[in-house]
């Protein structure tokens, strides 16, 4: 992701506005989040309402629909892994992710990896809104160009000898292919139990008009912001890539299976467009490659 030095992700507080206004604007929600309106201050939810028509529009609810279900199935997810015993849960490219100050899950340590700008903006908003993080919360800085994960994480004390879940989500879009084939092969050297959930766009001559049409407009908003999209995939070059990597079970999902699992029977038009697909990579053989490489 290309960052201005000191300057936080400004997509960050898009994604955590639209978060907020699922739990404002739609009903039933999909994913509940009691923080997610408290985080961005006093007035957030008076300025979603002063947004509702843009907000309303197919490529805002397409976007929103994403969002919210990429979060849900992540910890969807993370519950099952921490019902087999997992406690470490590390949630990459954090941006304002609310987890960690509404977790329900004792004995869970959380870590946050993101930018050093991004990390220290969200901290000053937590302060702001009175939010105070518990002691199991680990923050970890680094820029995944340039940084690497195993030396962010093993400096707040993340054990690489026990497995761990992690979330990686609106990330990878942003990031050079290299930088996310890396990630993955790090997390694929954890323990038999570890797991990653992520996101990623399909390549825009796969999608359909309609689809092409909202993925430009929420493309081109993000280049707009100085963070354009940079990596695509189709699920069979990736499924083969991850494969490769060491990992033993490979969950690809998109609409036509999340839309009937989160979204059947509304009538407001919250819906999965489409360009964008989930996978939960399961390890079942922890990799042979180093944790330092």
């Amino acid at each position: 992701m290309v960052m201005e030095a000191g300057r936080p992700s400004r997509t960050a507080l898009a994604v955590a506005a639209l978060r907020a206004a699922h739990q404002v604007m739609d009903a039933p929600v999909i994913f509940a989040d009691p923080v997610a309106l408290p985080i961005l201050g006093p007035d957030a939810e008076a300025r979603i309402r002063a947004d509702e028509a843009r907000l309303h529009t197919p490529p805002a609810r397409f976007l929103r629909a994403a969002l919210v279900a990429r979060s849900r199935f992540a910890e969807d997810r993370l519950a099952m892994a921490v019902a087999a015993g997992v406690d470490q849960y590390v949630v990459l490219g954090a941006g304002l992710d609310t987890f960690a100050y509404r977790n329900l899950h004792p004995g869970v340590r959380v870590f946050e990896v993101d930018h050093p700008a991004t990390q220290a903006w969200k901290r000053s908003m937590l302060e702001a809104a009175g939010i105070v993080p518990s002691a199991g919360v680990a923050y970890a800085a680094i820029d995944f160009e340039r940084d690497t994960l195993t030396d962010g994480l093993t400096r707040t004390g993340f054990d690489w000898n026990r497995p761990a879940f992690f979330a990686w989500l609106g990330v990878t879009v942003y990031l050079t292919r290299d930088a996310i084939l890396d990630t993955l092969r790090r997390v694929a050297t954890l323990s038999t139990g570890s797991a990653i959930v992520f996101d990623y766009s399909l390549p825009p001559d796969t999608l359909s008009e309609k689809q092409r049409a909202a993925f430009q407009a929420i493309a081109d908003r993000a280049a707009a912001e100085g963070e354009p999209w940079r990596s695509f995939f189709t699920p069979d070059a990736l499924g083969a890539e991850l494969r490769r990597m060491g990992y033993g079970a490979v969950e690809d999902v998109g609409a036509a299976e999340l839309n009937p699992r989160y979204f059947a029977g509304r009538a407001d038009g919250l819906v999965l467009g489409g360009i964008s697909r989930l996978v939960h990579a399961a390890v079942t053989e922890p990799s042979p490659t180093s944790h330092g490489l």
